[in-house]
């Protein structure tokens, strides 16, 4: 729904008036009653600014001149990462967009490239539909420059949609409804840089100069919204992304690093200024925007994106420091750091049943970044694991196998550290998983409580890729569990596991 400003105004000081009476009941003296009605009408207004350069391949950044972008970057987070390729799907704009606005990857919203076939859009809706079902009264806005940005990647519940026939076009749009307009949530599509991409390649003068062209394009949407008469009471967040890179001949749809990258930056609230993070998904943009406006993701929407401010590291994460170069992987850059076999606290690796030998880097569990783990080996379903956020274990079979060893398989035990449970009550077990299978292999996992005996809670056999929800049983008088995860396999896939938590 669109209303004016001053129908807003008198909309929002009737349901404070409305309001009032309900939040001044009695307290006990001392209790904290939490902030005033008139604090949170007095609070600024959240508005969503989510602006997305088509093509943009991060890596190129420093040798384009792209001030308004890296003032952004000055201001607030970056953040870089990985997207899927096939079989999921190839690094093409269809899929890219869908992930973005959905906060979904595309096995779920079941966009696999630019004809939208399949689509789940009714499963997965974009960002700005779900805030119109959460308030009917906020004032959304898209306008894309690709036709299908604002005619099928953005559903029909938006307020404003609408199409530019360039991107001086789509500026100039922006321009005149971010400036002029009552406009909560908007998304900018922009896709020239994307066309250079295509013709010339990365490594050449015209994509950085569309880049720079781009850049200027950006300043000018930003700087519709300082001008805004309301910007001193509103409180902007704004968003900066791309949907795949491009290869430095021109081209994209493939696995390569180039096409692979993307990349988040942030400013606003609680992004601090020039930080850098290493754990921030393309999907995490729909759920952060949606946050912004108060709106919590319901469970059942299983996203897979979480609000950036929600992301905490786990163990694994704090490996980064440490991980290090090439060994055996001799086709990986030798400056790239992006593994290590030893544990972060607390956890250990069982390889008592490993034979000697094999590639140095996998032999038994090991603790590696996408990055590394991935480019290790190309097009065998490695680009898949992309629920893994920053540093991920991982057993790896296929790989290790690649250089002689003793006789035997691979089998090897992950185990982690002994937490916290209430005994006669039920916990839950949580974590990410890329489980994939191309030849005998087994994956269990085992719990056991006060140094007992462990017990099967999950086994895998097939493909799986998800987020795994686990219930288990406490023992009455049990006071602690303790996690483990054995992979077996000979000359087969891998399995990934990532944020394990335990709740009880």
């Amino acid at each position: 729904m669109h209303l004016s400003p001053s129908a807003r105004a008198a909309l929002v000081g009737a349901v404070a008036a409305a309001l009032l009476p309900l939040a001044v009941p009695a307290h006990a003296a001392g209790e904290d009653t939490g902030p005033s009605v008139g604090a949170a009408v007095a609070a600024k207004r959240p508005k969503s600014l989510v602006i997305g350069i088509d093509g943009a391949t991060f890596a190129t950044f420093d040798k384009a001149k792209m001030p308004r972008v890296k003032g952004l970057m000055a201001a607030g987070m970056t953040a870089t990462g990985n997207l899927y390729a096939n079989p999921m799907a190839p690094t093409s704009s269809g899929p890219g967009w869908s992930t973005i606005a959905t906060g979904a990857w595309p096995d779920k919203h079941k966009v696999v490239d630019n004809t939208f076939t399949g689509a789940r859009y009714d499963l997965y809706p974009d960002y700005a539909t779900r805030l119109e079902g959460a308030d009917p009264t906020l004032d959304t806005l898209v306008v894309g420059t690709w036709g299908p940005i604002p005619a099928t990647v953005f559903g029909p519940a938006v307020d404003t949609r609408l199409g530019g026939v360039s991107d001086a076009d789509t500026t100039a749009t922006a321009v005149s409804r971010l400036r002029d307009t009552d406009a909560d949530a908007a998304f900018v599509h922009l896709d020239d840089v994307d066309a250079a991409g295509h013709a010339s390649g990365t490594g050449t003068q015209a994509y950085l100069n569309a880049l720079a062209t781009a850049d200027t394009e950006i300043g000018r949407i930003l700087d519709a919204v300082t001008s805004r008469p309301t910007y001193a009471d509103e409180d902007w967040q704004i968003m900066v992304t791309a949907d795949h890179g491009h290869t430095p001949t021109g081209g994209h749809g493939g696995n390569t690093p180039g096409e692979r990258q993307t990349f988040v930056i942030a400013k606003g609230a609680g992004f601090a200024p020039g930080s850098v993070r290493n754990d921030v998904k393309i999907t995490d943009i729909a759920p952060t925007v949606l946050s912004h406006f108060g709106v919590a993701p319901d469970p059942a929407w299983q996203l897979d994106g979480r609000a950036i401010g929600t992301l905490v590291p786990d163990a694994f994460d704090a490996l980064r420091p440490s991980l290090k170069s090439r060994v055996d992987e001799l086709a990986l850059p030798a400056a790239l750091k992006g593994w290590t076999t030893t544990a972060p606290a607390g956890w250990t690796v069982d390889n008592s049943a490993m034979p000697s030998g094999g590639v140095t880097e996998w032999r038994g569990w090991s603790f590696a970044t996408d990055e590394f783990w991935t480019n290790a080996a190309l097009g065998q379903g490695r680009e898949t694991n992309v629920r893994a956020r920053d540093v991920f274990a991982v057993a790896d079979s296929d790989e290790w196998d690649d250089k002689a060893h003793g006789a035997g398989q691979f089998d090897s035990t992950l185990v982690g550290p002994a937490l916290a449970v209430t005994g006669g009550a039920s916990a839950t077990v949580t974590y990410a998983t890329n489980y994939k299978v191309d030849g005998p292999q087994t994956g269990d996992v085992y719990i056991s409580f006060d140094g007992g005996p462990r017990q099967l809670l999950r086994s895998y056999r097939t493909d799986r890729n998800a987020y795994e929800k686990l219930t288990v049983a406490v023992p009455a008088g049990a006071t602690t569990a303790r996690l483990s995860f054995r992979y077996t396999g000979t000359n087969s896939a891998f399995w990934t596991i990532d944020q394990v938590a335990l709740t009880s």
